[in-house]
């Protein structure tokens, strides 16, 4: 089971009529899911970006073998040989990694995928990737089972899943130590550059809006969609 998190930019389409269209191929991208082996995939967006969350279980899938191919929807990003329009994202933390099939199961049915952004300072960048690799590798399973996080240049994307799963992971970390800091928010908090303008709970982490939520045709016959 491989897990993939990417980042594009729409220039020519606001929101709803994005957001719209995607609903419309909603059984296209079920239907290619179930070909590549995708069991879940999650698309969030604020304002121009969106952010793209996936599992698959059999050969790496491209985005663009799963959502829509209309040129001129996302602008491309430079940086590589043939023309992408979307970036991979590092996975930088993860509370939990699969093991198998049977340990990456979702048992509780209706889980709600939420995804959120948060902007790191540059000269943070290095700190917070090594706190987190500690936290990550001490402490293997302290947290949502199924939260990650992705960097693309500064920018953070968690994604994860409501209601929580919490439950300890079927593996020890690489690291014996134990040198995680108790202190975690007041020591993170210096890292972020505050979203301004925001609810007092978003200044740092802001809320994503879930525009599709999907599994392969083969497992279930609707996509949940959610505006």
């Amino acid at each position: 089971m491989q897990r993939y998190l990417y980042r594009a930019q729409c220039e020519a389409w606001n929101n709803p009529e994005l957001h719209s269209l995607m609903r419309s191929r909603k059984m296209h991208i079920q239907e290619k899911m179930a070909r590549g082996k995708v069991s879940t995939l999650s698309l969030f967006a604020h304002q121009h970006d969106y952010f793209l969350y996936y599992e698959c279980e059999g050969e790496p899938v491209e985005p663009a073998g799963l959502l829509l191919e209309e040129p001129g929807l996302f602008a491309a990003w430079p940086g590589a040989s043939k023309l992408r329009l979307w970036v991979p994202m590092m996975d930088i933390f993860h509370y939990q990694a699969p093991v198998s099939a049977e340990h990456w199961k979702r048992k509780q049915p209706g889980a709600e995928a939420y995804g959120r952004i948060a902007l790191l300072r540059p000269e943070w960048v290095a700190s917070y990737i090594y706190y987190h690799y500690q936290y990550q590798e001490e402490q293997p399973g302290a947290g949502h089972k199924y939260g990650i996080i992705g960097l693309h240049e500064n920018l953070l994307f968690f994604y994860s899943e409501r209601p929580a799963v919490l439950e300890a992971a079927p593996y020890s970390g690489k690291l014996q130590s134990r040198q995680t800091p108790e202190n975690w928010v007041e020591l993170m908090e210096p890292h972020f550059i505050k979203w301004e303008h925001r609810p007092p709970d978003q200044t740092i982490w802001l809320n994503l809006t879930l525009v599709l939520q999907a599994e392969p045709a083969y497992q279930k016959g609707d996509v949940d969609i959610h505006a």
